[in-house]
């Protein structure tokens, strides 16, 4: 491959890692509320990012060309994501199981799509349309089909939890893609970990947090692995990625988590999916695919 292609693939790469990071993010999600408190996991997730960008310095912090009123954005990017996002996540994976969780990702290019066209004025076609009735239906079929377990004890509204964070997603998306234009990639993932670490700091001590009594090697891990491996490295592959492509095709690789996490969940957490649910989720993601047609009309 010559420097040219290589370069053009670069953003591609990066996408498919972030995806992979993601998927595997339900899995340390599960492992860590094994031991420790939802808000525990994930100021602790925030902290370790904020310590792993203080570490890294002034290299990764270029492009910065601030205007005024930039503020408002950036702080509305991180209040989606990760301030509500990781909230609504944290209480989708506590009442559903990770391979659910990570189908209903399936449904955020249909969301961004929905997004692009009321706020940017894109022009979107009938089939796109189509596909995103198909993927809400797999969606309410799949979570139809759920039946509590012990590790998924609500899916129903677990799988809820889980289309709000994607609502959050959006708005996070939208925002990162005029971010971008003017900031490091690197930058607004390092905004959005300090961000997050100020807003979850004074969650951990409202009632009903529990806090760490107990050291678990597994969950401590999981937690470290969420920090420093997928909110630095999924979240900084995926801002780079998005600075150099289209939102509509960085959102498309979204479609690959489902199918990550559920091989993952498999492999790690022994989950499976009934034949109901695998049809549902193989009407999730047809109409993801007929949702990315281009066409007018």
């Amino acid at each position: 491959m010559t420097s040219t292609g290589l370069q053009k693939s670069l953003p591609m790469i990066a996408l498919l890692l972030a995806m992979v990071l993601w998927a595997s993010s339900f899995i340390a999600l599960k492992i860590a509320f094994v031991t420790y408190d939802p808000m525990i996991v994930i100021f602790g997730r925030m902290l370790v990012a904020t310590l792993c960008f203080l570490v890294v310095g002034k290299r990764l912090y270029r492009s910065l060309d601030y205007q005024p009123g930039d503020y408002k954005l950036i702080l509305f990017m991180a209040f989606c994501e990760p301030c509500l996002y990781f909230i609504f996540e944290a209480m989708a994976v506590e009442n559903t199981s990770a391979a659910q969780a990570g189908m209903m990702t399936a449904i955020l290019p249909i969301l961004v799509m929905a997004a692009a066209s009321i706020l940017l004025k894109e022009r979107v076609g009938w089939k796109s349309w189509a596909g995103g009735g198909m993927a809400v239906f797999g969606v309410c079929w799949l979570t139809l089909e759920s039946t509590p377990t012990a590790d998924a004890p609500n899916p129903v509204l677990g799988n809820f939890f889980e289309f709000m964070a994607m609502v959050c997603a959006t708005g996070y998306v939208i925002a990162l893609k005029h971010l971008t234009n003017r900031y490091s990639p690197f930058l607004l993932t390092a905004v959005q970990a300090v961000v997050g670490c100020v807003f979850y700091f004074p969650l951990i001590f409202l009632p009903g947090t529990s806090l760490p009594t107990t050291f678990d090697t597994a969950s401590a891990l999981a937690v470290l692995y969420l920090g420093a491996v997928v909110t630095l490295g999924a979240y900084g592959l995926y801002n780079y990625a998005i600075k150099l492509v289209p939102a509509s095709q960085a959102t498309l690789y979204v479609n690959l988590i489902p199918v990550f996490t559920a091989i993952m969940s498999w492999m790690i957490l022994d989950e499976t999916f009934t034949l109901a649910q695998c049809m549902a989720a193989a009407v999730v993601m047809a109409g993801v695919y007929l949702g990315q047609a281009r066409q007018q009309g």
